[in-house]
């Protein structure tokens, strides 16, 4: 959580996601309601994108904001901001989804989670959130395109699509030796272009 507390004497709708998040580990459940309604649409939008089924992806939405609500107290701005820690939260149930379904994801694999949050036109944010997604995306997708192709490759399979390694191998025509070696080395360059992109901003 953040060092300071949150405002007490400001509407909740005006306090930020981590102090949203501290109120709610706290016990305050209005402070869920409020970031419900500040990210349902992304949430919605993101999980039919990977299940392809609108009916499945609103219960989805529901079980995210719950598990949300259960887990507020494990949430740390300090890892993060509070909608990646959302957006991967809806990822990995959505693809706990379709693996449940015995399907792959409809359309997944083309979307980039970051560059899909920063073009949802949801005039709610503040222009400060525009702009912290945007630039979010930019570092993301600037990281993603320094690695080789073939990195990169298997890790949208990966994570777009939900493939397990010894999927990707057979999708790529390549040993699964040589798919673990490119995921392994792929996540350690991602790490470090992203570590040095927020030296640079410094």
């Amino acid at each position: 959580m953040t060092e300071e507390s949150p405002r007490s004497d400001a509407p909740l709708v005006d306090q930020n996601d981590a102090d949203l998040m501290s109120l709610a580990a706290g016990g305050e459940s209005t402070a869920i309601e409020v970031l419900y309604d500040r990210y349902n649409r992304i949430v919605f939008s993101f999980a039919l994108r990977i299940i392809g089924d609108r009916q499945s992806a609103e219960e989805l939405l529901q079980e995210v904001f719950f598990r949300v609500w259960r887990q507020a107290g494990a949430y740390s701005d300090r890892r993060g901001s509070f909608v990646t820690w959302l957006l991967s939260i809806t990822h990995n149930m959505a693809i706990d989804e379709v693996r449940r379904r015995r399907r792959r994801p409809q359309r997944a694999d083309q979307e980039d989670p970051i560059e899909f949050l920063a073009s949802m036109a949801d005039r709610g944010r503040s222009v400060e959130q525009d702009v912290l997604l945007n630039s979010l995306r930019d570092q993301v997708n600037a990281a993603m395109n320094e690695l080789p192709v073939a990195q990169r490759d298997a890790l949208e399979l990966a994570y777009f699509r939900g493939l397990t390694q010894r999927e990707i191998a057979d999708e790529l025509g390549e040993p699964l030796g040589t798919i673990k070696t490119r995921m392994r080395l792929g996540l350690r360059k991602l790490r470090v272009n992203l570590e040095q992109q927020e030296v640079e901003s410094a």
